[in-house]
């Protein structure tokens, strides 16, 4: 069995409140890719609240929502995020969220069955925007290799 997982938080700012307007499509797309990420092979969980989205929490600011998920590698969580429908609404993230000069998406890896809190999160996204890629915090341009057994 794998001794780590793969975490992931990507933030986003809000451009209008999500009940307007301008953001009722990605709202009426959040149960579908949800569930799609629940489908995937290699997921292993998501971050949500007792409605089943994590739109309400917002750790970072209020025009500011979370997306943090665990899954068992890298390759899983490439092939959800950019070869599944969740692209074609990634490709549209414009419409609704404000570009950001710094990193809006960290990946780190967490022991085999941890879920990792808000605080760890914020503290790897905060971690890449001051050090860049490292072991501690990367993305999925300069990604790091799962930690040898003695390291996780």
């Amino acid at each position: 069995m794998p001794t780590s997982q793969l975490a992931q938080l990507n933030i986003a700012q809000l451009l209008e409140p999500l009940d307007s307007p301008r953001l009722a499509d990605f709202v009426a797309n959040l149960d579908r890719i949800n569930q799609l990420a629940e489908q995937s092979p290699g997921f292993v969980w998501r971050l949500q609240d007792e409605t089943g989205d994590a739109t309400a929490i917002r750790p970072f600011a209020d025009d500011v929502i979370v997306n943090m998920s665990v899954w068992q590698d890298l390759a899983a969580l490439h092939a959800f995020a950019f070869r599944s429908a969740h692209a074609d609404i990634l490709r549209r993230r414009r419409e609704w969220f404000a570009r950001v000069a710094d990193a809006y998406a960290v990946l780190w890896w967490v022991p085999t069955g941890h879920q990792p809190s808000l605080q760890e999160a914020a503290a790897r996204l905060a971690h890449l925007r001051a050090h860049g890629p490292t072991e501690f915090a990367f993305t999925f341009r300069d990604a790091f290799p799962a930690p040898l057994r003695d390291e996780v």
